[in-house]
């Protein structure tokens, strides 16, 4: 629960992201450049959560930088 925050912030900063959050679920929606990708959790998972800020900000998804 205390990642939900981090993720949201990370989402917030980026246009090819969409986070949704419903029935108990945090759901990430990737779009744009990329092939769509999707994560989901339950809202409450931090280690799946932090796995989820890392691919977003250090892994497969980071943004690209000209």
């Amino acid at each position: 629960m205390k990642q939900i925050g981090n993720l949201a912030i990370v989402c917030a900063r980026r246009k090819d992201v969409t986070l949704r959050i419903e029935q108990g679920r945090v759901k990430v929606l990737l779009s744009g450049t990329y092939a769509p990708a999707a994560f989901s959790a339950d809202w409450d998972d931090d280690e799946t959560i932090l796995s989820v800020i890392h691919e977003l900000n250090f892994g497969r998804y980071t943004p690209k930088t000209i």
